[in-house]
């Protein structure tokens, strides 16, 4: 019996490698696009912590301040699309 687990669990990693492999066989992406998907994740992170921020903020001149820089970086991320 724990040798039908042992290779229930080999198969299983093989798949997941496999799978790996197939995404990871995508075509290269060019220099602007790469450029693109990492301006997007870094605004991505910007504005979770922005959102991060805004949550725990108590005074009203700090909330203005992080609503008005989350409204820039959902503007910058629609712009990239």
């Amino acid at each position: 019996m724990a040798r039908g687990w042992e290779s229930k669990s080999i198969e299983s990693q093989i798949e997941s490698a496999e799978s790996d492999r197939r995404r990871s066989a995508a075509p290269p992406l060019t220099p602007e696009q790469t450029a693109r998907a990492r301006e997007r994740a870094s605004l991505e992170l910007s504005r979770k912590r922005v959102l991060a921020d805004l949550a725990a903020a108590r005074h009203p001149r700090h909330r203005e301040t992080l609503e008005a820089g989350l409204k820039f970086l959902d503007d910058k991320i629609s712009k990239l699309g």
